[in-house]
């Protein structure tokens, strides 16, 4: 079902990001056909990288995860809100300071880049993904920015999925934070088109020839549109037709799961 205002199909893209959880993975199993297409790109090549607002783990952690789903994605394929968070203000202050809020993930992507972790007068404030949020570290963060410190987070996502229920989840102390203070944060994961474009440039793609598979409508399918790439909604997630005639703008193809790309990958 291609949107009309597009000619592209996915057979014409030289290069793909995906989503993982509800294109790749549900519930820490393989959605079929995903094993099957990663295999597939591998064997013939093609650059691709393996996208998640999850700032929690590292690259090697996620692949290890997703090696137990029955998926094997390299861990050099992987790029997480938490690098892209990373490589954005490494840009913007090369071996600059900060007082991260988070786990693995984002802790070693900043190492990684060269920031110094500090408490005292940190130019960034950066609030990750983590599930032992403390309230002497959100304080301190408060303070901080109240201080003058730049607030930077990973992603916007309000809450995360558990076997339980939902769980609070970066966006959920964004806002705590952001009451607290009267100040935004700038986010860096998706719906930002920056962390399309920061992948781009790691794989050394362009996004004329580059493809985005997501399940979601408002983080997928936005920021792939205004990063410029062609865009693929698979219905193996959260969203539904009615879901996709909610928005003002339309995915370029809406397939039923990734084993619709398989005779054509």
């Amino acid at each position: 079902m291609p949107y009309a205002g597009h000619v592209t199909s996915h057979k014409d893209i030289e290069c793909w990001l995906t989503d993982m959880d509800g294109v790749l993975v549900h519930e820490n199993k393989a959605i079929p056909g995903a094993p099957e297409l990663l295999t597939k790109w591998r064997e013939n090549g093609t650059p691709f990288l393996v996208l998640t607002n999850n700032s929690i783990f590292t690259p090697r952690d996620l692949s290890a995860r997703l090696r137990a789903s029955g998926i094997e994605v390299p861990e050099d394929c992987i790029w997480t809100s938490a690098l892209a968070t990373a490589a954005f203000l490494k840009s913007q202050s090369p071996g600059g300071t900060a007082f991260v809020v988070g786990e693995a993930g984002i802790l070693t992507a900043m190492h990684e880049a060269g920031f110094i972790m500090t408490e005292t007068a940190p130019e960034y404030v950066v609030i990750g993904e983590t599930r032992n949020y403390s309230f002497e570290a959100i304080t301190k963060a408060i303070r901080l920015i109240n201080g003058g410190a730049r607030f930077i987070s990973t992603n916007p996502d309000a809450t995360g999925p558990s076997s339980e229920g939902v769980l609070p989840a970066t966006g959920a102390i964004n806002a705590l934070i952001t009451k607290a203070t009267g100040k935004e944060p700038y986010i860096v994961g998706k719906p930002n088109p920056m962390m399309f474009r920061s992948a781009l440039n790691r794989i050394g793609a362009h996004s004329e020839k580059t493809g985005m598979i997501g399940d979601r409508m408002d983080t997928d399918i936005v920021a792939g549109i205004e990063a410029g790439l062609h865009t693929v909604l698979v219905m193996t997630g959260i969203s539904d037709p009615a879901e996709i005639d909610r928005y003002p703008f339309r995915p370029t193809e809406v397939l039923a799961s990734v084993t619709d790309m398989l005779d054509e990958s």
